[in-house]
């Protein structure tokens, strides 16, 4: 009777749903457009360049990894100091999104890494960009910058450190009795480092160089990469070929077949880089269908991590787009942008205009949580929106100069890059619901009282 319950209640609510769609009202026809267009935008500029080459790398950390080194190294019973040293540096070699992070750290977490670690590392991918805090310094102030350097690196070490006290008893559990991870029969651990070593090289130099973001500066070292981000991308795709023939025994035949259409386009399509490296990644995909089997298991890894994420990934991005827009709209999500610059100022006179009464003065209780209620939702609204690597800085900088404070910026940046609705829904999956609110929870109180602390100094 309550399964048929249920039933009816869900025919029900999706009638009443539909048949009250406000679909006369221009804003929401502009939501539903927003959520398209952001939709279209990430698998553009995401999926190929970034997803792709983080599932490979998380398929690859289950295969060639053996379960020993990540429990050495970032297990239960590994050495703090250098797990959470290690893993809160990871983003600035990384250079990922919130997103494109999330594959990696399923592959580290389901290895059997300690769950202090791998949330450092989930928090710390996205947050330390090295470029990104340049900008920061650079656009919006050094000020913003070092305080977003520190506070990135600390809140890794810091979240990661509390998610291990509160989940203690699972985490005594874990290491008492590891749970052992079937890879195959060829999963015997005696490949020497050194090559697993060079392999991960390869494939984290593509990942990087291939999403090396156009700095503002049209002069520098920076630049200078940008530029050249194709050429290196290719001298590590070809490292990978090396690695392939000369660690898993594929044949070179089917390497320089395999290779072929992407540099087809790669000379006949020069402005169409991502034409070459989607045929790069199919060719890299077909030679897993000749390899050995642990070419095998390293596509079955692959898949088994793309299955689980991307559909919450576009459930998210379309969510994310709907109630908040792109990053480059202009007041076309559901929920307009007035009223989201108006609760991040310095104080509450633009809500009062908003509200109608302009001339209003603001009462005093209101002055007085006027600093936590800014930040606290700088931090709520920045860890439900999404923010490709750098986009953060020119929406800030748009936010400042339509009167956001300085606290309320920090907590965005503190919270935005690491968070987003997308990444929660798929950190649910791996991490359950109780883990997972407790991680978001952590990290946006830490953002709001950074940012209550950093705005009081700098006043």
């Amino acid at each position: 009777m309550n399964k048929e319950l249920k039933i009816l209640l869900g025919l029900l609510a999706a009638f009443l749903g539909l048949y009250f769609l406000p679909l006369e009202h221009l804003r929401f026809q502009g939501a539903i457009l927003e959520a398209l267009h952001l939709a279209k935008w990430y698998a553009r500029e995401h999926v190929l360049l970034c997803l792709v080459p983080a599932f490979f790398i998380a398929g690859a950390i289950g295969v060639f990894v053996s379960q020993n080194a990540v429990m050495k190294y970032f297990g239960p019973k590994a050495s703090k100091w250098l797990s959470y040293s290690v893993a809160s540096v990871s983003g600035t070699i990384l250079a990922v999104c919130s997103c494109t992070v999330l594959p990696l750290f399923g592959g580290i977490y389901l290895r059997g890494a300690g769950l202090g670690p791998a949330i450092a590392f989930l928090y710390s991918g996205p947050a330390i960009n090295v470029l990104a805090i340049v900008l920061t310094a650079r656009v919006l102030g050094w000020q913003l910058g070092v305080a977003r350097a520190v506070g990135a690196i600390a809140f890794s070490v810091v979240i990661g450190l509390l998610m291990h006290l509160l989940f203690l008893k699972e985490e005594r559990e874990k290491a008492a009795h590891p749970q052992e991870v079937f890879l195959g029969d060829d999963d015997k651990g005696d490949r020497p480092l050194w090559q697993i070593a060079l392999y991960f090289l390869s494939m984290v130099g593509i990942l990087v160089f291939a999403n090396w973001a156009r700095p503002q500066e049209t002069s520098g070292i920076w630049f200078a990469i940008f530029r050249a981000k194709w050429i290196v991308t290719a001298l590590f795709a070809a490292l990978m070929g090396f690695c392939l023939w000369r660690f898993f025994k594929v044949r070179r035949a089917y390497i320089l077949l395999a290779a072929v259409p992407s540099l087809v386009l790669a000379f006949a399509l020069p402005q169409y880089p991502v034409a070459a490296f989607a045929a790069g990644a199919a060719g890299l995909a077909a030679l897993t269908f000749v390899g050995g089997t642990e070419l095998k298991d390293w596509r079955d890894q692959s898949w088994g991590f793309a299955k689980q994420i991307l559909p919450l990934l576009f459930l998210g991005v379309l969510a994310a787009g709907f109630f908040l827009g792109s990053p480059d709209s202009v007041d076309a999500g559901i929920i307009p942008n007035r009223w989201i610059q108006a609760l991040v100022g310095d104080s509450p006179q633009a809500l009062l205009a908003i509200l109608g009464r302009p001339d209003a003065v603001a009462p005093a209780w209101l002055a007085s949580l006027w600093p936590l209620w800014t930040n606290l939702f700088a931090s709520v609204t920045g860890a439900l929106m999404y923010f490709a690597t750098l986009t953060e800085v020119p929406i800030l900088r748009g936010l400042l100069d339509s009167g956001m404070g300085q606290g309320p910026a920090l907590a965005l940046l503190l919270a935005g890059p690491a968070l987003s609705l997308p990444n929660m829904l798929v950190i649910n999956s791996i991490l359950g619901p109780k883990k997972t609110l407790t991680f978001v929870g952590l990290v946006v109180v830490m953002a709001t009282a950074t940012g209550m602390i950093y705005g009081t100094l700098v006043r």
